[in-house]
């Protein structure tokens, strides 16, 4: 299952307590929960599939808002209700009647019934389990788990589907080699980022000039809109008003200027990515450069016997001007890659996400790297623009003198990142000196960007030189060491 309810492996949630001494019940209503589960069950009154599946049912975000014996109580009604034994509105109607100050319902006492519900639940003494003799593993040794996606209930964790990227030419293997080895003297382990074999990498996806990949287990799809809202919701629920269709036209200390006047508060975070660079002072900070995306129809199953693709893997390709897709769960192959202009001035127009050239090039690049899908209708086109400091560097802050803060910079890396940056900030506003505030990121300020037209001119020539490098070691195999030089001093900053 790929659910929220599938914990196993992902970060970003804290460490597990166990207080220990702990009363199994924190409220009463908790112990009346865990007696309705036994009744559901013991008197046949709930629909199946069982509590534990259906809880899998719930919304993301309804999910991690309700406690333990919460999402328990909410599978017991949906079971209730889908078995007729309950019928649709009643419970509102009886929290209505409650709020309103009616009359509680009658007591409801049946000792025998009380008495079937003990002795189902079995004896009271608890029988430990004996450890086994012989054990398959030992801490810290890597396993290997199986990735499915099953349509139906199983209890198989997530673990998140890894990141692939593809290795087309002996060029882009050097150069994937390199990468990992950088990344072993930032402390990356064997087990988080390897080279796979050809063969190895086709067990995983069928990709056209394939000569293997590299691959690291720390990543996992998910739906940015989904999330985006989710997140909102969550925010609603905790009190916190939002106001949308209110464009920010200047911050300054203690205030954000809108054209119906300032909002004002103690900090004022700015987290605006790309879209920052309209506010005034700020044109310079980063660089708004587009990336596009393209989405085909939901392909046949013939097809997906074909690519294979089923441990929900995110993949990238290509050099310079690289390309990167997922599996939608609706069976679509999602298609992106950078190559847009950069416009004049760092300006942003809903019309610049699309753009007709670089759209037909990615949906060539679908259908040469996967031909089963080369027929495929492409049902959307899209794009916008990320943030991209001078030195290519995340960074998020807070100046106390002014009380203004910010995150951002992420280079198309944000989802996990912003994760981190909007943890950090709450250490850094609320005055707590954490690991994360201690972080070599937080306070770190990048160089502005140069001024127009210098920036229009460096940064569309470094755009057309990656592509013209990609397409000399495609030709001729070895890498195009003198563009490299150039392109690494604008990357590095």
């Amino acid at each position: 299952m790929d659910g929220i309810h599938d914990l196993g492996g992902m970060h970003g949630f804290g460490a597990v307590v166990a207080p220990g001494g702990e009363a199994p019940y924190h409220e009463r209503w908790e112990a009346r929960v865990f007696a309705l589960l036994q009744l559901v069950d013991l008197e046949g009154l709930g629909a199946r599939p069982g509590d534990r599946a259906t809880i899998e049912e719930m919304d993301p975000v309804d999910y991690l808002a309700a406690s333990y014996y919460e999402r328990w109580l909410w599978s017991a009604e949906q079971r209730l209700l889908r078995k007729g034994t309950i019928a649709a509105g009643e419970v509102e109607q009886m929290m209505e009647r409650l709020a309103a100050g009616g009359p509680e319902p009658p007591a409801h006492r049946d000792p025998d019934q009380a008495a079937r519900v003990v002795q189902w639940l079995g004896p009271e003494e608890i029988v430990p389990m004996q450890p086994a003799t012989r054990t398959r593993f030992v801490p810290g040794q890597g396993v290997r788990v199986r990735r499915m996606h099953p349509a139906g209930h199983t209890r198989c964790p997530r673990y998140g589907g890894g990141a692939l990227g593809v290795v087309p030419s002996r060029v882009e293997r050097a150069r994937r080699e390199d990468g990992i080895g950088r990344a072993r003297r930032w402390g990356m382990g064997p087990a988080d980022l390897f080279l796979l074999s050809r063969d190895e990498a086709e067990r995983r996806v069928q990709v056209a000039g394939l000569l293997a990949a590299s691959f690291t287990p720390h990543c996992a799809a998910l739906d940015p809109a989904r999330l985006a809202r989710g997140l909102a919701r969550v925010v609603e629920r905790l009190g916190v008003p939002i106001h949308e269709g209110t464009p920010v036209t200047r911050v300054r200390p203690g205030r954000a200027d809108t054209p119906h006047g300032p909002v004002r508060a103690e900090v004022v975070v700015r987290a605006t990515e790309g879209y920052g660079t309209t506010l005034p002072g700020l044109r310079r900070s980063l660089l708004p450069l587009y990336s596009l995306m393209v989405a085909t129809e939901p392909l046949p199953e013939e097809a997906w016997k074909e690519i294979g693709w089923a441990g929900g893997e995110t993949m990238a390709a290509g050099g310079h001007l690289f390309t990167y897709a997922q599996r939608t769960r609706d069976g679509r192959i999602a298609f992106g890659g950078r190559g847009a202009p950069y416009h004049f001035g760092s300006r942003i127009r809903p019309a610049y996400d699309r753009d007709e050239g670089v759209h037909r090039r990615l949906e060539a690049t679908l259908a040469e790297l996967f031909p089963p899908a080369a027929g495929a209708g492409i049902t959307h086109r899209w794009g916008g623009p990320l943030g991209i400091p001078r030195d290519w560097t995340a960074s998020v802050g807070l100046d106390r003198d002014t009380g203004l803060a910010w995150a951002g910079g992420y280079v198309g890396d944000g989802v996990g990142t912003a994760n981190l940056a909007g943890r950090t900030l709450a250490d850094l506003i609320c005055g707590r000196d954490t690991d994360r505030t201690r972080l070599p990121w937080v306070q770190h300020r990048s160089r502005p960007w140069e001024p127009e037209p210098l920036r229009w001119l460096g940064v569309n020539a470094v755009r057309v030189l990656a592509g013209s490098a990609d397409a000399a070691e495609r030709r001729t195999g070895r890498p195009a060491r003198l563009r490299e030089r150039v392109l690494e001093r604008f990357l590095g900053g």
